[in-house]
C-alpha cells in the first residue's frame, strides 16, 4: 500500500530534498507540500494523508500548534533541526506520533516515515533519555495503576504492557496472538479510554506505574 505524505516546512529547499528522499522509496507518494502550519491543517485536512511531515518553526502557525489540531485527522511526524526541551514536549503533548532530527539520514527518514503509517510511535536517537524522562515527570496523567487504568479490559491492559515495553503493533499482535488490525483497535480504545493522543504518551503513561 502506498504511504500519502504531507510535507510541511517553510523552506523550498528542504521540501524539495525530502520530496526527492520519499520519492525513491518506491512506497511513498507526498500527496502535497506546505509552507507553513496553517497551510498544512488545511491541505491535511482535505488531502486527508497517511503521515505529516511538519517542521516546527514556521510562519502563520506553528509545527506544535499545528499538530496539535491534526490530532486525529492524520498521524504527525516532528522533523526539526532543533533537539530542545520545549520542542520535544509540545511535540509529544500535541499527539506526535514521532520526532525525528533533521540531520537524520535518508534512510532513517524513509523507514520512520513507514514506522509512523503503522500507527507505531517513534523517537530520534538524537533525542536523548533525560528529556524523555523530564517529560514523564510533567505528563499531567495518573499513574497506570490508577483510576483511569481501572476502565481498561484485561486484553487492552495487556495491549497497554505491550506499548510500554516499546512494541510495534506486528510484535504485539505476534505476541498476544491476535491480528494486526485487531492490535490497532486494542490501541485505539487504550489511548481514547486514558485521554493519550499517541502510542508515545502511552509508553510514558505505563512506565509511571511500572
Amino acid at each position: 500500500m502506498t504511504i500519502r505524505v504531507l510535507v510541511a516546512d517553510d523552506h523550498a529547499a528542504v521540501r524539495t530534498g525530502i520530496v526527492l528522499i520519499l520519492g525513491g522509496a518506491g512506497d511513498m507518494e507526498v500527496v502535497g507540500e506546505a509552507g507553513d502550519g496553517e497551510q498544512a491543517v488545511l491541505m491535511a485536512r482535505e488531502l486527508r494523508p497517511d503521515v505529516v511531515l511538519m517542521d516546527v518553526r514556521m510562519p502563520r502557525l506553528d509545527g506544535i500548534s499545528a499538530t496539535r489540531e491534526l490530532a486525529g485527522v492524520c498521524d504527525v511526524l516532528i522533523l526539526t533541526t532543533f533537539d530542545v526541551d520545549e520542542y520535544v514536549f509540545g511535540a509529544l503533548r500535541a499527539g506526535a506520533a514521532g520526532f525525528l532530527l533533521k540531520n537524520t539520514d535518508a534512510e532513517a527518514l524513509i523507514e520512520a516515515v513507514r514506522v509512523v503509517a503503522r500507527g507505531d510511535g517513534l523517537i530520534s536517537p538524537g533525542v536523548t533519555r533525560r528529556l524523555i524522562a523530564a517529560f514523564a515527570e510533567q505528563l499531567p496523567v495518573r499513574r497506570a495503576v490508577g483510576e483511569e487504568a481501572a476502565g481498561l479490559t484485561p486484553r487492552e491492559k495487556e495491549v497497554l504492557a505491550c506499548i510500554g515495553r516499546g512494541l510495534s503493533n506486528a510484535e504485539i499482535a505476534k505476541e498476544l496472538d491476535m491480528a494486526e488490525a485487531t492490535t490497532k483497535t486494542h490501541v485505539s480504545r487504550v489511548l481514547n479510554k486514558l485521554g493519550l493522543k499517541s502510542r508515545v504518551q502511552a509508553a510514558i503513561y505505563y512506565s509511571e506505574g511500572a
